[in-house]
């Protein structure tokens, strides 16, 4: 029996105990509906504004414009089609970059066949946006731009400041979604500071629950809904609030930013540790990441086997890892993120996804390391025999 070791922080964390204990607390005794008059009821809304003023509170916005959703995906859909939905006359033009997550370049494809027009900008090789590009593609009917903060398979942090300021330069109409959900609960975020309009940020990816996200939107930004029913959320999401849940986000946010500093300086040292020992043990191999792009991911090409294989072996050593993002690496076609950074082909094949969290430890690494070290000249061979 292997010690398990989890290095696929960037696809979901573990939630943290308290978060578990206080969801179970709410679920057995803060059962109410929100929305109904009575006790029950108010109780459950006393803690969902709880949780709304410490996530406001984290960003350093105000917690009327908090939106809380199903997750990413669903903050993502709505910054775009529910902006695009209130605002019809503000333009046709909308901009976005090859290496956004699907559900956002999804709702960009669906966008272009209602024909709306879309550019999307190129990354060099490191998978930063080409700010000249960018710069170039801004009109006088671009009503939308959606860049993500941190990359989900590489960790690549774009340039938002500078982002916001060519699109102040460019059209100061034309709003700025950003998919922060890497970015959110690692680094100190002011959405309002850095120029950004919309931001989408999760729950699971910061040891709270899954099916939870938020939805910031500046109050200067006109909304329209893409859930109707029952007017919840201020009228922008309907459905009843899912209320432990909502609450153990809100528990999450609270004890993650509590130790954002000490939480980033102790992944930055799992991070070199990491590399460090991979070039000291093992051949073969190229770091996708860039040196400046977060800590909390590194994805890594082994020389001359599949991700894939490797993959499965380092899972019978309770070790587990990624091939990519977790919402794609069920389709069998090439990483669309590496491809846009110019990856050979045979580089992606072999390209696995380390992400840390503050809960991984040293031993962790080595554990790791030593298991690639014992697998891969094995798969290789294997391989050579073929």
């Amino acid at each position: 029996m292997y010690r398990e070791v989890y290095l696929d922080n960037s696809a979901t964390t573990r939630p943290f105990d308290e978060v578990i204990e206080y969801m179970s607390f709410i679920n057995k005794n803060i059962y109410g509906n929100p929305s109904s008059l009575h006790t029950k009821g108010l109780e459950a809304e006393k803690l969902l504004k709880k949780a709304r003023e410490t996530i406001a509170s984290s960003l350093n916005v105000r917690s009327r414009e908090v939106y809380f959703t199903s997750g990413g995906t669903e903050s993502n859909n709505l910054a775009i089609m529910g902006y695009l939905k209130a605002n019809p006359r503000k333009g046709k033009h909308l901009i976005t970059t090859k290496i956004e997550h699907p559900s956002v370049l999804e709702v960009f494809n669906y966008l272009e066949e209602e024909g709306y027009s879309v550019d999307y900008i190129d990354v060099d090789e490191e998978g930063i946006i080409l700010l000249d590009m960018l710069r170039d593609k801004i009109r006088d009917n671009t009503s939308l731009i959606s860049i993500m903060y941190v990359n989900n398979e590489t960790g690549s942090i774009q340039p938002i400041e500078e982002i916001a300021r060519l699109r102040n330069r460019g059209n100061k109409d034309t709003i700025l979604h950003v998919d922060a959900v890497q970015a959110y609960g690692k680094f100190r975020i002011g959405p309002e500071k850095l120029g950004i309009d919309l931001m989408s940020i999760s729950s699971h990816k910061i040891h709270g629950p899954k099916g939870v996200g938020a939805l910031y939107v500046g109050e200067h930004v006109r909304m329209q809904p893409i859930i109707l029913g029952g007017g919840q959320e201020f009228l922008m999401r309907s459905g009843t609030e899912n209320v432990p849940g909502i609450c153990g986000f809100g528990l999450a946010a609270e004890m993650i930013h509590a130790k954002l500093d000490e939480n980033l300086e102790k992944v930055k040292g799992l991070r070199r540790t990491f590399i460090e020992m991979l070039k000291e043990n093992i051949e073969g191999f190229s770091i996708i990441s860039p040196d400046n792009s977060s800590p909390y991911i590194v994805n890594v090409s082994f020389d001359n086997l599949k991700a894939e294989v490797l993959l499965h072996h380092l899972e019978e050593k309770g070790i587990f890892v990624s091939t990519g993002s977790a919402c794609s690496s069920h389709k069998s076609r090439y990483s669309h993120v590496l491809q846009a950074m110019g990856i050979k082909p045979c580089n992606i094949e072999g390209a696995i996804r380390f992400s840390f969290s503050a809960e991984n430890d040293n031993k962790d690494i080595i554990d790791a390391i030593e298991a690639l070290s014992e697998i891969i000249p094995k798969i290789r061979l294997k391989s050579f025999r073929k």
